[in-house]
């Protein structure tokens, strides 16, 4: 597979590697300007820029972007390894490194009415998006036409079938309670960035109060936003899932809520 065909795959599945760039060359060198290489989180590469010690240099760099997601320009000389060069070929090159970092993931758990709606505005709003129900006629193929991945599972079995980090946003528009109860630990197990959960005020205090029973800790139980959404007073799914989208899009960007309006100063004449 090429490099362009396997970062199509990455950007589709959600994978996160560094892509390693030649960007200048001269004089004698492995690789000229426009190679390219991908270097994934545990190490291993696809693709070459040269061999040999540059490129293992190259691959200690690209991790060192993944974590700090920072882009660098790394140059190299060929001429004296007693001085530390990675080769004798007489040239030099400059390498750009930079982190591709999939999109954000959005799960969307239950696929009833709020949940279709939920999941074409993430869709539009550009997250990677994966809807989920425990329900095989809820979950078949081409139930949710928008989502990158459908999973028929339980809630608890969740975590198993997708990754979560912290760039996965859990939205559960779940039935009832028995279903959060029984789902929720498994999740609050892992880093995700938002975990909300849909219902009333006295459903959530119900859910609560079960997940106490059950051992749970407060500070897990605290990670949960529930109900979810933005007080909107909206009635309809779609106008539940801007709620929802919009509680989501200002915890990522860091947002207030508040309202934007200024109200124009009133001028004074003499």
């Amino acid at each position: 597979m090429d490099i362009f065909a396997r970062l199509a795959e990455l950007e589709r599945t959600g994978g996160e590697a560094a892509l390693a760039t030649i960007v200048r060359d001269q004089g004698s060198v492995p690789r000229r300007a426009g190679a390219r290489m991908l270097v994934f989180a545990d190490g291993h590469t696809e693709g070459t820029i040269g061999g040999g010690e540059m490129e293992s240099r190259v691959a200690d760099e690209a991790r060192q972007v993944i974590r700090d997601r920072q882009p660098r320009i790394v140059p190299y000389r060929f001429n004296d390894p007693q001085h530390g060069d990675p080769g004798v070929c007489g040239g030099e090159i400059e390498v750009f490194i930079e982190a591709l970092r999939a999109r954000p993931t959005l799960v969307v758990v239950g696929i009833g009415h709020v949940g279709r709606a939920v999941a074409h505005l993430a869709h539009w709003l550009g997250f990677r998006l994966v809807a989920s129900d425990d329900r095989a006629e809820y979950a078949a193929p081409g139930s949710v036409p928008d989502a990158d991945q459908t999973i028929c599972c339980s809630l608890e079995e969740l975590p198993q079938r997708v990754p979560i980090d912290d760039q996965t946003y859990l939205v559960l528009t779940t039935r009832n309670v028995t279903l959060d109860v029984a789902g929720l630990p498994s999740l609050l197990k892992t880093p995700f960035a938002y975990l909300g959960v849909i219902g009333s005020r006295r459903r959530w205090e119900t859910t609560v109060g079960q997940l106490r029973q059950a051992g749970i800790p407060e500070s897990e139980i605290r990670r949960v936003v529930s109900p979810t959404g933005l007080e909107l007073n909206a009635e309809t799914p779609e106008e539940i899932a801007v709620s929802i989208l919009a509680q989501v899009i200002q915890l990522r960007r860091g947002g207030s809520g508040q309202a934007m309006r200024q109200v124009p100063v009133e001028r004074r004449t003499a």
